[in-house]
């Protein structure tokens, strides 16, 4: 019985750790909410988006584009982003990284999901 006692508290430990592990870096599919951020708040943060490939994307000289998102609510803001990945063209999806402004959503970064 004293054998197995030195094994209990240490697969313990590991299962918590996989299961926080799990839970806190698995990836979720679930559309973010433009409602979740302040517009008089600069912080940048992350929202998942549905891109709106119909509406276009106006490419600039700069590496930036704009290009419209919308939300879990179908609310539609256009994106102002500093620079874009190759193949947004063709996502369905995107990762927002920025903040709200009052008639736009400036994205610092944009991840195709």
């Amino acid at each position: 019985m004293k054998k197995y006692q030195k094994f209990i508290l240490p697969t313990l430990l590991v299962i918590l750790l996989v299961l926080i592990y799990s839970v806190y870096f698995s990836k979720s599919n679930v559309l973010g909410s433009f409602s979740d951020f302040d517009a008089n708040n600069s912080a940048v943060k992350d929202i998942r988006v549905l891109v709106l490939q119909d509406r276009g994307i106006q490419k600039d000289t700069h590496g930036g584009a704009v290009f419209y998102a919308a939300d879990k609510n179908n609310t539609v803001y256009p994106v102002s982003a500093d620079k874009i990945p190759s193949g947004l063209e063709f996502a369905e999806t995107a990762i927002l990284r920025g903040h709200l402004n009052k008639d736009a959503f400036h994205a610092h970064d944009v991840l195709i999901d």
